[in-house]
């Protein structure tokens, strides 16, 4: 029997905004969301400028907004998230992509750098697997660093390699909408680039 497998990205191809940021918006408020940004702006600056990498501009502002945050409060704000605010944020052409895979039988993978705390209620939700950012905690408090590498680029290639071997499926599709999905584009059989935006 054949095997197929699906990798989506989910910042901008699943969804219509950065969750990371909506995220942000919806535990922050606007007012401290753009204060913070401001606060930061020198890391953001940078990245922008290709002097530092992603991880650590995104590791700067966690650390500013959730560091030292007990993990289990984090986690239910990551839920209320998932369940008030991301259905608004879903491509409904994404999701219509994604029940018509399964059935026809593809696994299908969700691939993102965003953490995979508030992620992962939904894909849990759509019955498909996730593989994400994740977030370091320490004796049951956020720290505001990433637990590994950011899941961008190259590493979700990385990532994806030490969960399923690309050899085995007869159909690889892998959709995304920026730079950093390439990579994992090139797996695939057939590969889509901002699919769900007309």
């Amino acid at each position: 029997m054949k095997k197929k497998i699906a990798f989506f990205d989910f910042d901008g191809t699943i969804t219509t905004k950065d969750s990371f940021v909506e995220f942000l918006r919806f535990t922050q408020g606007s007012s401290s969301l753009y204060l913070g940004f401001l606060r930061n702006a020198a890391y953001l600056v940078a990245y922008k400028l290709k002097l530092i990498p992603n991880q650590k501009a995104k590791e700067k502002v966690l650390e500013y907004f959730f560091g030292q945050s007990c993990a289990t409060d984090f986690d239910e704000l990551c839920k209320k998230f998932s369940e008030a605010v991301l259905p608004q944020l879903i491509r409904p052409k994404a999701v219509e992509e994604i029940k018509t895979l399964q059935q026809k039988g593809f696994n299908v993978v969700v691939v993102s750098a965003s953490p995979e705390n508030w992620i992962r209620p939904w894909t849990d939700r759509m019955g498909v697997s996730l593989i994400a950012s994740c977030l370091e905690t320490i004796n049951g408090t956020v720290t505001g660093k990433l637990n590994g590498k950011n899941c961008r680029g190259e590493e979700k290639v990385r990532r994806i390699l030490e969960l399923h071997r690309m050899d085995e499926y007869d159909e690889i599709y892998a959709y995304g909408d920026t730079s950093g999905d390439k990579p994992m584009m090139k797996l695939a059989t057939k590969s889509f680039y901002k699919p769900f935006r007309k």
